[in-house]
């Protein structure tokens, strides 16, 4: 059996430049929004699960959900600072910290709107359980005073929390000595002072969770066991990677799933431009479909053919969306997080899951729109085929 070949297909294509690139484009913007929309949810997820550590375990009250709706009181905290699992820093000190976690609301600086930012109490050894953190201007807050440090987002997105300047909050005047990098995490959109003078400054005599780094992250489990069961206690324990991934979920669910809902309702116009194109390709092409038919090429092999050419437009129209949409990693955004209420900033992010799962919906776009097009081309008469010629 005889095969169209693959450059009459190619050829067919760039005869109808017009009609291809209008087609392609219409598919790109599809792929384009399919694809921005999963880089965002996956730009949220990486940004919070990238926030923890798996050798750290964080301890909240049970059925708290997030460190804001959490209490862990100082006698329960000295019980489990004390467990054997607790890693030991420079010096023989434990490395655990307990903290506090609250919102406050503060202007943006673009639109002087109120936006919920994470205020976090601190402890000595907070630094050293989070080495992610890195300290780009200024210095840290000297403990037992008013001074706080501020992510880099927050520094850049609110009004007067930068370098130097002041903010009050908590009935108190707190000024500004330090602004801190974490790289792709969550702590960039937050603002750390000490423990000890955040607590009475918000009337909270407990703190919100702890956090700790064990020396045998494999007795996970054994530690997990031995605070949910404790009857002195109220708290459980998770992973620190798991409990910022359960952070992230409901958010990036949502947006893959409004993502979705709007690329099927987009790629119905897509699919239907390529239906048309096949279709007008068909049409201007009778004559040449009679002449292959003649030839000896087969019915399977013309509907081959055009499967090629819808095919092309899909995988052309994908690369291009794909490609677009991959600037969008130079963009920050930022949102509110429907666990916690505050806002955080992250960046859109392309990984090759994403990268393959665009390029098959482009495809599949590609050959809907294609098959009746391609179903007509090749079950039509010789000869009537060829006396339009």
């Amino acid at each position: 059996m005889k095969g169209v070949p693959f450059s009459y297909s190619l050829r067919n294509l760039w005869t109808r430049r017009l009609t291809t690139v209008l087609t392609v484009s219409g598919m790109a913007l599809v792929v384009f929004v399919f694809t921005t929309i999963l880089m965002l949810a996956e730009g949220l997820q990486k940004t919070l699960v990238e926030t923890g550590s798996y050798d750290n375990a964080v301890i909240i009250r049970k059925g708290s959900g997030t460190e804001v709706q959490s209490w862990v009181d100082r006698a329960q905290a000295g019980i489990i600072e004390t467990d054997p699992i607790v890693a030991t820093g420079p010096g023989g000190k434990r490395l655990v910290a307990k903290e506090l976690v609250v919102l406050i609301g503060l202007p943006k600086k673009d639109t002087n709107k109120v936006s919920n930012v994470t205020i976090r109490g601190i402890g000595e050894s907070s630094l050293a359980l989070r080495p992610q953190v890195v300290l780009v201007r200024g210095r840290m807050p000297r403990m037992g005073s008013s001074e706080v440090v501020v992510g880099s987002s927050v520094a850049k997105r609110f009004k007067n929390a930068d370098l130097g300047g002041e903010l009050r909050f908590g009935m108190r005047q707190w000024r500004i000595v330090g602004v801190f990098d974490a790289g792709n995490t969550g702590f960039t959109s937050e603002i750390w002072g000490d423990v000890e003078q955040l607590m009475p400054a918000f009337r909270r005599p407990v703190f919100s969770s702890m956090l700790l780094r064990m020396n045998d992250p494999s007795r996970f489990e054994d530690f997990k066991k031995r605070i949910e069961t404790d009857p002195r206690l109220t708290q459980e324990v998770k992973r620190e990677t798991r409990y910022y991934l359960e952070q992230s979920e409901m958010m990036a669910k949502f947006l893959r799933i409004l993502g979705i809902s709007l690329t099927l309702i987009f790629s119905l116009g897509a699919i239907i431009g390529a239906m048309i194109t096949m279709y007008a390709a068909v049409a201007n092409r009778i004559g040449e479909i009679g002449t292959l038919r003649a030839l000896g090429f087969r019915r399977r092999s013309i509907l081959l053919s055009f499967l090629v050419e819808a095919l092309l437009l899909g995988l052309i129209g994908g690369a291009a969306g794909i490609v677009f949409a991959s600037f969008m990693q130079l963009v920050e955004v930022s949102t509110v997080n429907f666990q916690t209420f505050s806002e955080l900033a992250f960046k859109f992010s392309l990984t090759p899951g994403i990268t393959m799962r665009a390029l098959i919906f482009a495809i599949v776009m590609g050959l809907a729109g294609g098959f009746l097009p391609a179903l007509r081309a090749a079950h039509m008469n010789i000869v009537e085929a060829l006396r339009s010629k």
